[in-house]
């Protein structure tokens, strides 16, 4: 493995591990906040309970989160140093802020875990809300960051320098909006359903049902909402794309030959050599009418793209198609949670119908780690779009593989970690609160 190579296989498996972390922890407070807040408002000690133990996964995560975040600022720095040399001036501002956010949301954060029966009840519901919404701020702050390399703006790059910085402009730059919206949907989805799912799992067993039963309503009605609005945000980020980066949906969707009524490709493999896909289904002018608002006119193809600037096509369509697959079952499930909880009252207590959420509980992170491998693979060769090549941007230090190893294995490690203590947690809540 070359540096190179190893470089950018350490930061995926960090962006992997770390998103997930990340995710459970700007959501999971959210869900205690409400739970807390129907504690006070019936005394019902049930929802209490729920309260206190949410508290203690949103604990686990955002220590796990700020371990992994912290590694990846020294990541960025250690293995990319021009990026950060050109990009560091430009795009610091979104990451000083998300420094400011995190604080406010670890002082907040013990605030709300020690100060049971220390505050008055709204005082300390309060604090739980502030540490949902520094994290949900602190989620957005960074994919700012990350839009921004998507579409660089608030600089003029004249002879290899960067002139006239306008450090606003380039924290909301024209994807901030689109990306923030999908993430932020994306780490509620992901989280509802992967919460629910493990509720959905303890009431088919039959534990205490009344404590699961109110936990996964919680749960599942954010991730439903946010399964259900997703599609809509992925339209506008589909759109972006192909404003700002046309390569990229032209990996996403396979797309060789630019042509009228630009067809759709729903699933399979593409064979670059014969610039085809096997065994895909073509809809004729869905993907002009997705893009363009009309069915005729057309979407630049990759045979727009010099060779030299097109993405890896095969992983950016597999990811994307992954990703749309995941989140058309998981919005099909949504719309199903809430017909039973309008007309069919009686699926929810039927071990099918609990069984689609236990059997989707992983769904949601599988479609982020898909989505976010869009995003980063989709923008190859760049590291800056349009502006540094990944390979520019690289360390000159040598030995990187081994530096890769090591990570793998300390992420695995803490991996590991975290299902341990989440699994005891998870046993031991009838223990603690069958009453």
């Amino acid at each position: 493995m070359n540096d190179f190579l190893a470089a950018r296989s350490q930061m995926a498996i960090s962006l992997g591990f770390h998103i997930i972390y990340s995710c459970i922890g700007m959501v999971m407070p959210m869900f205690m906040a409400v739970s807390h807040y129907k504690w006070i408002k019936t005394g019902d000690h049930v929802y209490k309970n729920i309260t206190q133990a949410w508290s203690k996964g949103v604990a686990i995560f955002f220590a796990t989160g700020a371990v992994s975040g912290t590694i990846l600022s020294f990541e960025l720095g250690l293995l990319w140093p021009k990026f950060m040399e050109h990009a560091g001036p430009i795009f610091g501002m979104p990451f000083s802020l998300e420094g400011v956010a995190f604080f406010v949301e670890a002082i907040a954060l013990g605030f709300f875990l020690y100060g049971w029966n220390r505050f008055n009840k709204w005082f300390h519901w309060f604090t739980g809300v502030l540490v949902g919404v520094s994290g949900v701020v602190s989620g957005i702050l960074v994919v700012s960051a990350n839009s921004w390399m998507n579409s660089p703006s608030g600089f003029d790059y004249i002879n290899g320098q960067y002139t006239n910085i306008d450090p606003i402009k380039a924290m909301f730059n024209s994807s901030w909006f689109s990306e923030a919206l999908h993430m932020t949907l994306a780490a509620f989805m992901a989280t509802g359903f992967a919460v629910a799912g493990i509720h959905a799992l303890m009431i088919a067993r039959k534990r205490n049902i009344n404590f699961h039963t109110k936990a996964f309503k919680i749960a599942i009605v954010f991730g439903a909402i946010a399964a259900i609005l997703q599609p809509f945000s992925g339209d506008i980020s589909a759109k972006n794309a192909a404003k700002k980066q046309p390569a990229k949906l032209a990996a996403m969707e396979s797309y060789f030959h630019t042509q009228p009524y630009s067809p759709l490709v729903v699933g399979g493999i593409p064979d670059t050599a014969a610039k085809r896909v096997k065994y895909g289904i073509e809809i004729p002018g869905l993907l002009s009418f997705l893009v363009n608002d009309n069915f005729k006119q057309p979407v630049n193809a990759l045979d727009k793209i010099p060779v030299q600037n097109q993405p890896p096509i095969a992983v950016t369509h597999i990811a994307f198609e992954i990703m749309i697959a995941i989140g058309s079952v998981m919005m099909l499930i949504g719309i199903l949670y809430f017909i039973a909880l309008w007309k069919k009252r009686s699926w929810l207590n039927k071990r099918w119908f609990l069984n689609l959420f236990i059997l989707s509980t992983p769904f949601g992170f599988i479609a982020v780690e898909a989505g976010w491998t869009v995003t980063e693979v989709g923008r190859q060769p760049w590291i800056i779009q349009g502006v540094m090549r990944t390979s520019e941007a690289v360390t000159p230090m040598p030995g990187i593989h081994y530096s890769f190893y090591l990570f793998t294995v300390v992420y695995f490690t803490l991996s590991v970690a975290v299902i341990f203590l989440l699994s005891r947690q998870i046993k031991m809540v009838p223990k603690l609160y069958n009453h």
